[in-house]
């Protein structure tokens, strides 16, 4: 059955909703296998086996930095074998994640048991990386590459949203069933999503000889300027995260929260209404705008002579980042050939993952020479950077 085309209305997001389900609650029920032992993974490195908070950090990390590393060998595993298989490979390694937190629980001696846990984050961030790069494609592929924001706009809100969810329900577990519980429902979440992805029907690869496949080096040089736009229009998103709290309290404004839950309102918000625009407008066009809404959010927030008006910055930041992340990924995936649209996909990702690690330890450099709201003032020259990079986009041969 040919995969119905998304409509080029308003409606365009509703109407591919049947075929988006499945992939999209897929996606979600996966990242939840990495939301839900984020916030608990601290106390169980800290208090549980005794280690300082250097060690804390490289366990976190070590997921995201293993993800990042093989970003691009799994695109090539998905362009070789299909996207179906990156998926059906990933998820049962992430549930093997799980299983090795228990594992690490049963093993006394802290040190054993601190590299068994470790190797459980490796295997995870191994399977983020296929199951993510997978979904994507097999999302695109499922719906025709007209829909590429589409696809990329609700896994977007399924990794949102299964980040949002898992942190509480992660804080639960541990507080009601210990660190077991924890490691449990890790494991049963991306075998849930294993289920839900076997009755997903494949999508046929293109067929060998097509065309070649582009060496990865190439693809980069391809897409780079469009990872580079998706990575300094990330930073404002990883600042708000990071130093919101920090920078009212600097100012003794109380609303940290509520500013948080409008960045996120606002994202959601303008994914959910408007993620078919940039498969109806172009990504160029409809980047620049979402990073001046972006760079404006900003700037009010370093600004704010109140703080009602830094709550209205945090949420133009968050409705100005929701569609970047889209809008590039159709212009990105726009210039490589069928054949090597995993790895243009697994590497544009990448950038985001780089620009999450990156802009912390950068704005802390920032702080300590003027204070948490000044990074705010260095997220809206991220913008400017960003609207710049883009400019040089618009135009350029598909």
């Amino acid at each position: 059955m040919t995969p119905p085309t998304p409509s080029r209305g308003s409606s365009a997001l509703f109407s591919a909703l049947p075929v988006l389900f499945p992939l999209t609650l897929t996606s979600f029920l996966a990242i939840l296998a990495i939301g839900i032992p984020l916030p608990v993974l601290p106390v169980r490195v800290h208090d549980g086996l005794g280690f300082g908070a250097v060690m804390v950090g490289a366990v976190v990390g070590s997921q995201s930095l293993v993800t990042v590393l093989t970003r691009g060998a799994t695109g090539h595993l998905v362009d070789l074998r299909g996207a179906r298989f990156a998926v059906l490979a990933g998820l049962p390694l992430a549930a093997l994640a799980g299983v090795t937190y228990l594992a690490s629980l049963a093993i006394a001696a802290p040190t054993l048991s601190l590299a068994v846990l470790v190797a459980g984050r490796m295997i995870l961030g191994l399977a983020e990386s296929l199951f993510i790069t997978g979904i994507l494609t097999w999302g695109i592929g499922r719906i025709g590459p007209a829909g590429t924001g589409l696809v990329m706009g609700w896994n977007g809100i399924a990794v949102s949203g299964a980040l949002a969810v898992g942190a509480p329900v992660g804080v639960f577990m541990q507080q009601s069933f210990g660190f077991a519980g924890v490691a449990l429902l890790s494991t049963l979440c991306p075998l849930a999503a294993l289920l839900i992805a076997l009755t997903v029907p494949g999508v046929a690869r293109a067929p060998a000889g097509t065309a070649p496949r582009l060496p990865f080096r190439t693809v980069v040089g391809l897409i780079w300027r469009h990872g580079l736009v998706l990575a300094l229009s990330t930073a404002p998103f990883a600042l708000i995260g990071s130093f919101i709290v920090l920078a009212f309290a600097e100012r003794g404004w109380p609303g940290a929260g509520l500013a948080l839950t409008l960045y996120g309102g606002g994202f959601i918000l303008v994914r959910v209404l408007f993620a078919h625009l940039p498969d109806r407008f172009g990504g160029a066009a409809v980047t620049l705008a979402s990073l001046a809404v972006e760079g404006v959010g900003q700037m009010l927030i370093w600004s704010a002579p109140h703080v009602s008006v830094a709550l209205v910055g945090a949420a133009l930041t968050g409705a100005g980042f929701s569609l970047v992340f889209p809008a590039m990924g159709v212009e990105a995936v726009r210039r490589v050939p069928r054949e090597s649209q995993g790895v243009a996909i697994g590497s544009f990702v990448a950038f985001l993952d780089i620009a999450q690690g990156l802009t912390g330890p950068l704005a802390g450099l920032m702080v300590a020479r003027a204070g948490f709201s000044a990074v705010f003032l260095a997220g809206a020259a991220a913008c400017a950077v960003a609207i710049a990079v883009a400019l040089t986009l618009r135009g350029r041969p598909g």
